[in-house]
């Protein structure tokens, strides 16, 4: 991968379709959404707090009716579709952990600490976290396993909501949809032999590529950099769509590839023909995040 030391230091790789640079201004996605009575932003700060919209209206139907094309669209694509659980174990402590602690811990399985730290809820007085995501639990769901080679790769995509502290530099004082601490997501799962996985990365963006030009969104991919990779991953790719009212693209997919280093903590291997257990390779990728899917479609 690229050497850099965050985000901005991600390479462009490929455009898909000609970007709109409109003659007039656009309002701001929040100001767009209240206009169409679609947002009551002011009454979920009164009771949640910043980080949190009502939706409703048609732009709610709206946002139901994106997860259920991307939905369809997995399934089309061959997919299984699946909802999982919204919390999973968790008993995280910092520092180093012993083998057997790493593989009876899903979040620990899953992500690195940092990530947890900036991500993650704890349910107090519970080992349960709530996710950030449906990888997490997904992942999670072949804790200890040992999986028929017949049976790979495993094509997954997942329903959930999605829960996120969102600490770190880009922080969240901003009105609207775009950085939020609670979003639904539409995620895919790929579980493949190693000799796959690069070949099913490379399958996986492309879906969300297509996804967002069969609705007439511009996008781009973006190939990151070392700094801008979690510890457990490979390699990354964030799709970024165009933004007319910013004049520049924003993320909406980021697609991993972590080889086996989510397979290594979690146990989780497939049954080669030969009689030999050998871990498998695991891969993620968005197909959709409504909130910043309605500010593309919406602008």
């Amino acid at each position: 991968v690229p050497v850099g030391k965050d985000d901005s230091e991600n390479v462009e790789e490929q455009r898909f379709l000609e970007p709109v640079v409109p003659s007039y201004e656009i309002p701001y996605h929040a100001d767009i959404i209240e206009a169409l009575n679609g947002a009551d932003f002011e009454a979920a700060r009164r009771t949640s707090g910043t980080g949190f919209y009502y939706l409703c209206g048609d732009i709610a139907r709206l946002h139901s009716a994106i997860l259920s094309y991307a939905r369809d669209f997995m399934i089309n694509k061959g997919f299984t579709y699946c909802i999982p659980p919204f919390m999973i174990h968790g008993n995280v402590v910092q520092g180093v952990m012993s083998f057997d602690e790493i593989h009876s811990d899903v979040v620990t399985g899953v992500m690195s600490f940092p990530e947890m730290e900036a991500m993650m809820y704890k349910i107090e007085g519970e080992d349960l976290y709530l996710i950030g995501t449906s990888e997490h639990s997904m992942i999670g769901r072949f804790l200890n396993t040992i999986i028929p080679e017949e049976k790979l790769p495993l094509r997954l995509t997942s329903y959930s909501p999605c829960f996120r502290k969102e600490i770190g530099a880009h922080g969240i004082e901003e009105r609207g949809i775009y950085r939020v601490h609670q979003f639904e997501k539409q995620e895919m799962i790929v579980i493949c032999k190693p000799e796959e996985s690069e070949e099913w990365y490379k399958k996986m963006w492309n879906y969300s590529v297509e996804l967002f030009t069969s609705m007439e969104i511009p996008v781009r991919t973006l190939v990151c950099c070392s700094g801008d990779l979690a510890d457990l991953k490979y390699r990354s790719l964030d799709v970024e769509a165009w933004s007319p009212r910013q004049k520049k693209y924003f993320e909406v997919c980021s697609c991993s590839n972590l080889t086996d280093a989510q397979a290594r903590r979690l146990k989780i291997r497939y049954k080669s023909k030969d009689g030999s257990n050998q871990l498998v390779h695991t891969l993620n990728n968005t197909v959709v995040a409504p909130p910043r899917m309605l500010i593309a479609f919406l602008e």
